[in-house]
């Protein structure tokens, strides 16, 4: 085949970024595929707004099911984000015998078995390189280069937004605040970047790595989430006193048969291979029973990392087409899913060492009262600090334990946080030393 037509749903920063990527090295991506990628047409609501690429006249409409009902087109790409509209128009395409290309991390973590199933029962292709890690090629990595291995765990700074008003909080002191507003005046975060900072975006993509490792789609929310907001500079800087750096992980691993599978900050040694991971940038660290540890580094957002990795897909099914195949690789990567379903183990089960921050009253026997707490519950301190006198006669006591069980944990701190020698809530950060 001399061309291969595509239409693109969505033309915000991601689908500008790709059209560049494809106008800018298209004789590159030709000299590549043996192919021209021809973009038929682009449905976007926004009419009027430059994008800062040249297209030529009539290929822009507001009308998505041209591209859907347009015969000539061989591959729909969807920019368009969110959940309803967007499975709508896959579902719509797949039924017309077209290949897919996605972003979409949310409607992938929460209904991609339904789409997986299409991709199946219409016998076209679902490519998704773009919804995790921006331009990192980990997908490409899990589906096909790593094929060989049972994975057995992956630790991932998956979101940039987070990761910056870490860093911000980390090296300048801010306030979680200002730190967030300095991420949206810099188009790094929406306005308010709830997804981000709480955990959910980060959890949408642990959820597709998840399920490609494992072949059949994760339960999302089952994945345990919890946010960064409740952080400060001061906690930043304990962690620090005690070796350790802050980052906001996502987390798998095969524990027994059962995947351990959470989305929260959490304490890194400094010579951990991921503690310098700053700014927007993301990493996904992957260990295989084969070939071991495994980093991907890059930027996981933005307009032309993003495109280049929808793109990268373009490329993927355009040789497929070219070479008349109409699936090489199932999404998920697996002919042959196993047949148990995936058991996440609950977050109470889990077993680490913690960060505590209590804000006490500044008198005696406060932290005899802390300690016998803990010792009650089973859980040992390993390092204390306690500073001088706070805020109106607090002060903050800081510990990191040994290994505890979360469940165990939570009971303490329910009870501790009903003391009235302890002024606000208690401050939790779970370790990572692996």
């Amino acid at each position: 085949m001399e061309q291969v037509n595509i239409g693109i749903i969505g033309f915000g920063t991601v689908g500008a970024g790709t059209v560049e990527a494809l106008l800018e090295n298209r004789d590159i991506i030709r000299n590549r595929i043996g192919s021209e990628i021809v973009i038929r047409k682009i449905a976007d609501l926004d009419m009027e707004s430059d994008r800062g690429v040249d297209l030529e006249a009539g290929i822009l409409t507001t009308d998505a099911m041209e591209i859907i009902n347009d015969p000539e087109i061989h591959i729909m790409v969807e920019l368009i984000g969110g959940l309803e509209s967007a499975k709508e128009y896959i579902l719509k395409a797949m039924a017309k015998g077209k290949h897919v290309v996605t972003a979409n991390k949310a409607l992938l973590a929460e209904h991609g078995e339904e789409i997986y199933q299409a991709a199946e029962k219409h016998g076209v292709s679902l490519a998704f390189e773009a919804s995790v890690g921006g331009g990192i090629p980990v997908i490409l990595s899990l589906r096909e280069g790593l094929a060989a291995n049972r994975i057995d765990s992956i630790v991932g700074i998956l979101n940039g937004t987070s990761n910056y008003i870490l860093t911000q909080m980390t090296r300048e002191g801010l306030p979680y605040t200002e730190a967030v507003q300095e991420a949206i005046d810099l188009g790094f975060a929406e306005d308010p970047p709830t997804l981000d900072v709480d955990g959910t975006d980060a959890a949408h993509k642990l959820a597709i790595l998840i399920s490609i490792a494992l072949g059949i789609p994760v339960p999302f929310n089952r994945i345990f989430c919890e946010g960064i907001d409740a952080l400060t500079p001061h906690d930043i800087q304990f962690a620090s006193e005690f070796g350790y750096c802050v980052k906001m992980l996502a987390i798998a691993k095969n524990v027994g048969g059962k995947v351990e599978a959470r989305v929260h900050p959490a304490m890194l040694p400094k010579d951990h291979i991921m503690a310098n991971v700053n700014g927007a940038f993301n990493a996904i660290y992957i260990e295989g029973d084969f070939v071991g540890p495994n980093l991907y580094y890059g930027l996981g957002a933005g307009r032309r990392p993003t495109g280049s990795a929808v793109v990268s897909d373009i490329i993927y099914l355009a040789r497929q087409i070219r070479h008349g195949i109409k699936i090489l690789i199932p999404p998920l990567a697996h002919a042959h899913p196993q047949e148990r379903p995936i058991t996440i183990e609950g977050i109470e089960a889990l077993n680490t060492a913690y960060y505590f921050r209590f804000s006490a009253v500044d008198r005696p026997g406060v932290l005899s009262k802390i300690s016998g707490i803990l010792g009650d519950h089973g859980i040992s301190i390993a390092s204390v600090i306690q500073k001088g006198r706070g805020i109106q006669g607090s002060v903050p006591i800081v510990m990191l334990t040994h290994e505890a069980r979360e469940n165990a944990v939570m009971e303490a701190l329910a009870l501790m946080d009903r003391l009235d020698v302890l002024t606000d809530k208690t401050v939790l950060i779970r370790v990572e030393e692996g």
